[in-house]
């Protein structure tokens, strides 16, 4: 018997210390990996603090649990002779035959007791040690130079020590129950019936004991009613969020006198251990629960029912104000610059042509249709894919251009079975290999995009040019790779060859030893990391590629938006994402969505370099005491926005995430007439939009033009909005992404005596039009699909242009084709095949589309290279036998016409 406890402890021992070892290991691999990007500090302050508080948790509350405990096991086991009554008559305490009683006098039995406490206060401290972040702001804490209306304390108040003492409160109440629980039923299991209600008034060393951890559980329910009439600023039950009447008026009163009840009766029970009144404990917890049940329940109730209710907009007024001034604050509302839009159907050519740079970069291009046209035309091979795209602007020969983008990312999943070998895996396959480019609105031949930036390797139609367009950091890149080996890494292909390179950065974590080898392959689960004979000592393993992990590891405070972007700077390519702030302590305001946050701000740009995995982090809005906190606890994590890149600043923009979620704040607390705002008068919506045959919720969009009064075109995220239960559009909100104008917030209302149509409207009136109509029913018979893409709002000088893009997709073809464009302006809807045509169509009858039509997307002479003609005419030679296979002899003779054209254009080239 005694081999086997001996074997069993020795197997336990050695787990853990293989668990020690393991958990060691990673760490000491994180902390390489940090130190690796500049951040070592950040990882050491992190694994410090959390350390130093979940240790600090447990101490206290094993010391709790455990102390009680064991004063319960000796109060049991105390060896006195058994009390009397008044009679005489011996009161047993104690039943000596039961099989608790000595299990309790056995060694075993502190020793389990020991294991109890430890595996309680284990999960308290996990709980506490996971929100090590809540007491770091505590403790660096920075003030918002605001205040709340009701208490007048400083915004920061909540945010950072509201925040905390609730947790310290919650950690030791939860502390002391369990305590008191665990007492109490080592007590029940060890005495008999009578203790507890035979003779109920007798004092036992048991009842003396719970009666102190009960006094204590009352005097820190003192402090939780004192947190909590703090809390009712967050209270969902109102007309608002927010404390209403009844709040302040009933249950913050019910507080203030529960909190002197509950120190009275914690009091009164804590001197009944000398006095020994069994009764006064009694009376004292029933005056409680009946006072806590009269003022937090039946009082605010009698309140709420026979003085808000009656007469509830009088009484809520002040609290209505409250909750719309500090809503507005929270999410930078109040920041919004209000305009009148006169909407005058005056447009004329003149206007369109002074507004030029507005309508060359209307987007044409809608990301779903698009990734599936890049994915089949320009994926190349099989192991690249397209994850997303993006919408950028870039100065493009001169002028100022909207384009999509998409970077070609190695997906190791998709290469074939036979190939994902360990070396290919994690050696030779690497990296994705540059972007995709086409600008918003052009088309090239048979509906598809015009492309600035094709193949691999890339080729370029503009000025734009990238030196490095290796990616090894993206957003599908998952796998760890090791670089600089003996083996070669794939770069791309080459006609029926591939080409080789080596990495050229020393970024990543350096194999200098055996040891990192041997720890590199407990860590990764990877016993071929020894063996190999590629990998050196100078070779660099990258891990945490995929930038949203890479983001989230080292600053996990931090919220991030869903759509990282691609931008190509001084020949590289960079993500830019946008990271938020958030709180749910900021009182009076209303939460967004589910999330349960009621403050927002864009604190945050992080930068990472996609072939080096370099990672920056720029404090984008020092004014925002949240992000000011953590730069206080980790001081080498952010960088002033004035240390970013020049050419990387010229591509930050206002987010689209943050942006949703102001424009719905917004379509409610633009209302700021209390009275308007209780009735809901004029709350807005989101407008409704056709998307694929489907109707949907509009999304914000980025788009180049030209504000009103404003004498130069600038890249903007907006939205429309239409009343509640209405179609007609009210207003529209932007957001400002140039220059000095970053970040300020436009509301642009429509005049009420004005009718201007909601998108919905405007879908009405296209499906209305019959020729559109005719077109739609004759393409979707013809084995193909044509569907509707997002439909755009334009504010040209002080009108509203409609545009909408008409894709049409073979059943055997995943290629989407965009085939026409929808325009409406006024009461006039057209279709043409371009976006000029549209124009013409609209602004330009008494003219020719030549004499008239501006030079909306100016193609250069000789900009299309021979081996583009090359492949034009190739493709129309395809397009052409396939009609003719299929009898389809116009659409052969349209191909051979435009192959002639593309021969002449050749002939041209080519000539001396």
């Amino acid at each position: 018997m005694k081999g086997g406890i001996s074997r069993y402890g020795w197997l336990i021992l050695l787990l853990l210390l293989v668990g020690l070892a393991s958990t060691g290991a990673r760490l000491y691999v994180d902390w390489l990996w940090f130190d690796s990007l500049g951040f070592g500090s950040v990882f050491g302050t992190a694994l410090v603090s959390k350390i130093l508080v979940t240790t600090a948790a447990f101490l206290f509350a094993f010391a709790i649990i455990y102390v009680n405990l064991a004063v319960a096991r000796r109060n049991v086991l105390r060896d006195q002779p058994p009390p009397v009554n008044d009679e005489g008559r011996s009161i047993i305490y104690l039943n000596p035959e039961t099989p608790w009683q000595r299990w309790l006098g056995a060694r075993v039995s502190g020793w389990i007791l020991l294991a109890i406490s430890l595996f309680l206060a284990f999960i308290l401290a996990s709980i506490v040690g996971g929100k090590w972040a809540v007491v770091l702001q505590y403790l660096n804490s920075v003030p918002f130079g605001k205040t709340d209306p009701v208490f007048n304390k400083d915004i920061g108040f909540y945010v950072f020590s509201l925040k905390f003492y609730r947790l310290l409160y919650g950690y030791l109440m939860g502390t002391l129950i369990i305590a008191t629980i665990c007492t109490a039923l080592l007590y029940l299991m060890t005495v008999t019936f009578e203790v507890f209600f035979a003779d109920w008034r007798e004092f036992s060393y048991s009842k003396k004991h719970l009666a102190v951890l009960v006094a204590a559980i009352l005097f820190l329910k003192a402090w939780g009613y004192k947190l909590a009439g703090y809390a009712l600023l967050y209270s969902p039950s109102g007309v608002v969020y927010g404390a209403g009447y009844a709040d302040i008026h009933a249950r913050l009163l019910g507080y203030k006198v529960l909190l002197v009840i509950a120190l009275l009766v914690g009091l009164v029970i804590a001197m009944n251990v000398f006095l020994q009144k069994m009764s006064w404990i009694v009376a004292g917890l029933a005056v409680w629960v009946v006072s806590s049940v009269t003022l937090l329940g039946i009082y605010p109730w009698l309140v709420q029912k026979f003085a808000v209710e009656p007469n509830e907009f009088a009484r809520e007024q002040q609290y209505i104000e409250h909750n719309i001034k500090m809503t507005r604050e929270a999410y930078g509302l109040d920041r919004v610059e209000s305009k009148t839009f006169n909407v005058q159907y005056n447009l004329g050519w003149d206007d369109i042509k002074n507004n030029e740079d507005t309508v060359r970069n209307i987007r044409l291009w809608d990301w779903q249709p698009l990734k599936k046209t890049y994915k089949e035309i320009q994926e190349i091979r099989l192991y690249y894919q397209f994850n997303d795209i993006d919408v950028d602007r870039y100065v493009i020969d001169g002028k100022y251009r909207q384009v999509m983008l998409a970077g070609r990312e190695l997906a190791q999943d998709k290469l074939p079975e036979q190939a994902r070998t360990w070396i290919n895996q994690h050696l030779k396959y690497t990296h994705g290999y540059g972007v995709a480019m086409s600008p918003v609105n052009e088309v090239a031949q048979e509906g598809l995009p015009r492309l600035f930036i094709r193949d691999i390797p890339p080729r370029f139609l503009t000025d734009l040019k990238i030196e490095r367009p290796e990616i090894y950091f993206g957003e599908s890149t998952d796998q760890y790779v090791f670089v600089r080996t003996k083996t070669q890494e794939f770069d791309y292909p080459s006609g029926d060859k591939n080409v080789w390179t080596t990495y050229q950065d020393t970024s990543g974590v350096k194999i200098n030893s055996f040891g990192r080898r041997l720890i590199l392959a407990w860590v990764f689960h990877d016993y071929k990391i020894l063996l190999s004979n590629d990998i050196t000592s100078d070779s660099y393993v990258l891990f945490y590629r995929n930038i949203d992990e890479r983001m989230r590891k080292i600053a996990p405070f931090l919220r991030f938006d869903g759509d990282p972007y691609l931008v190509i700077d001084s020949g590289q390519l960079y993500w830019i994402r946008d990271a938020y702030t958030l709180t749910d302590m900021y009182p009076y305001s209303a939460p967004f969505e589910n999330s349960g946050a009621n403050y927002i701000r864009n604190s945050v740009k992080v930068v990472v370099n996609a072939y080096t995995g370099e990672t920056k982090f720029y404090l984008a809005d020092s004014r925002d005491p949240v992000v000011r906190s953590y730069a206080r606890i980790f001081p080498r994590l952010f960088t002033p926005m004035e240390k970013m890149p020049k050419g990387l600043r010229q591509h930050v923009r206002y987010p689209e995430d943050l942006f949703s979620v102001q424009a719905q704040m917004l379509a409610v607390y633009h209302m700021q007439d209390p009275r308007v705002f209780y009735n809901k008068e004029d709350k807005w919506n989101i407008p409704r939009e056709i998307f694929e045959d489907q109707p949907r919720d509009m999304e914000p969009y980025y788009i180049i033009m030209r504000l009103p009064g404003e004498p130069e075109p600038e890249y903007i995220l907006m939205m429309p909005f239409t009343p509640a239960k209405k179609q007609n559009m009210v207003a529209w909100l932007c957001a400002r992404s140039d220059g000095e104008d970053y970040g300020r917030l436009l509301l642009f209302d429509f005049s009420k005596q004005e009718l201007v149509f909601g998108p919905m409207q405007v879908e009405s009136r296209i499906n209305q039009d019959s020729r559109i109509s005719q077109q739609l029913t004759l393409w979707n018979q013809r084995g193909s699909r044509a569907y509707r893409g997002n439909l755009m709002v334009i504010p040209i000088n002080h009108s509203i242009l409609y545009i909408e893009p008409l894709y049409l997709q073979a059943e055997q073809s995943q290629i989407p084709e965009l085939r026409a464009v929808i325009a409406v302006y006024g009461d006039r809807v057209v279709m043409a095949e371009s976006l000029d045509e549209a124009m013409v169509q609209l602004f330009g009858e008494n003219q020719t589309a030549q004499e008239t039509r501006p030079d909306l997307t100016p193609v250069a002479p000789g900009e299309v290279t021979l081996e583009e003609l090359v492949k034009q005419a190739q493709d129309y030679y395809d397009q052409a036998q396939e009609n003719l296979r299929q009898g389809n002899w116009a659409g052969y003779g349209e191909n051979i016409e435009k192959l002639k054209t593309v021969l002449d254009s050749m002939e041209k080239k080519v000539a001396p």
